[in-house]
C-alpha cells in the first residue's frame, strides 16, 4: 500500500479525477443518493416553510445551506460499502493508487454533486427578487462548504461494512444534530448564549453566516473568521477520513 503513495502527485490527481468520473457515472442515480440528497431535504424544507411568513432573504440563505449540506454529503457515504460488496474495491486497491487518492476522488464526486444542486436555490432566489450583495463571497462559501461537507461525509463510510444502509444510518445520526444546532432554522442572534456556544461546533453555522452576509450584508461573525473556521473543519475532516480509511481498508478485503 505504501508503494502506491510514491507515485507522483500529478499522477495521483489524474487518478483521483478518474475515480471521481467513475463515482459520478455509477452512484449519482443510486436510490439512497436521490432520497437523502434531494427528496428528503426538499420535503423537510417545505415542512419548515409552509404556514410561516418568513423573509425571502432568510429563506434563500437557509435553502442554500440545507441544499449544499445534504447534496454534498449524499454520495461519499455509500461508495465504500457499495464497492466492498461488489468486490470492485479489491481491483481498485490493486491499482497504483493510494488510499488518500481514492478518498479524494470520492470526495470530488460528492463535491461536484453539491455544487451542481446549489444552483437550484440560487435560481429560485433570483426569481423571487433576492439580490446577492456579495456574489464572490457567496460562491466562494458554496465551494468551500461543499468540499468541507463532502470531506465530513467521507468519515461516515469509514466503518468496514459492505451494507450502504449502515453508512447512511451513521450519516443521518450525525447530520441532523449538526443541522439543528447550527442556526439554520433559528438565526444565531436569536439563540441564547449557551445556544451560540453549541452552534459554534457545527460547520454549518459558519456557512449559514456567510450566506446571510452575502445576501443582507450583516453577519454574526466576521467573514474572514467564517472562511478560516470552515477551512479548518475541511482540513480536519479530510485528515480524519484518510487516516480512518487507511486503518480500516484491510478489513474490507
Amino acid at each position: 500500500m505504501r508503494n502506491h503513495v510514491d507515485v507522483g502527485l500529478s499522477h495521483q490527481l489524474r487518478r483521483a479525477f478518474a475515480i471521481c468520473k467513475k463515482d459520478i457515472r455509477i452512484y449519482y442515480l443510486k436510490a439512497p443518493v436521490i432520497v437523502m440528497g434531494i427528496l428528503f431535504p426538499t420535503f423537510m424544507f417545505a415542512a419548515f416553510l409552509i404556514g410561516r411568513d418568513l423573509d425571502v432573504n432568510f429563506l434563500m440563505s437557509n435553502l442554500t445551506v440545507v441544499t449544499v449540506f445534504f447534496t454534498s454529503t449524499a454520495v461519499t457515504p455509500i461508495v465504500m460499502p457499495w464497492e466492498t460488496r461488489s468486490k470492485t474495491l479489491e481491483r481498485l486497491i490493486s491499482c497504483p493508487v493510494s488510499v488518500s487518492t481514492i478518498i479524494f476522488g470520492d470526495i470530488l464526486a460528492s463535491f461536484i454533486f453539491g455544487i451542481v444542486f446549489s444552483l437550484v436555490p440560487l435560481i429560485i432566489g433570483l426569481n423571487l427578487g433576492v439580490k446577492v450583495l456579495y456574489p464572490l463571497t457567496f460562491l466562494s462559501g458554496i465551494v468551500l462548504a461543499s468540499f468541507c461537507f463532502s470531506s465530513l461525509a467521507a468519515i461516515f463510510s469509514t466503518p468496514p461494512t459492505d451494507i450502504p444502509a449502515n453508512a447512511m444510518m451513521l450519516s443521518t445520526l450525525i447530520r441532523f444534530p449538526l443541522l439543528f444546532i447550527s442556526g439554520v432554522f433559528i438565526p444565531i442572534e436569536n439563540l441564547p448564549s449557551w445556544g451560540v456556544t453549541v452552534a459554534s461546533v457545527s460547520p454549518l453555522t459558519y456557512f449559514t453566516d456567510l450566506t446571510i452576509y452575502s445576501i443582507t450584508g450583516a453577519s454574526h461573525y466576521h467573514v474572514s473568521l467564517d472562511f478560516t473556521i470552515l477551512a479548518g473543519f475541511t482540513i480536519f475532516f479530510l485528515w480524519v477520513s484518510v487516516k480512518l480509511h487507511e486503518r480500516n481498508m484491510s478489513k474490507r478485503m
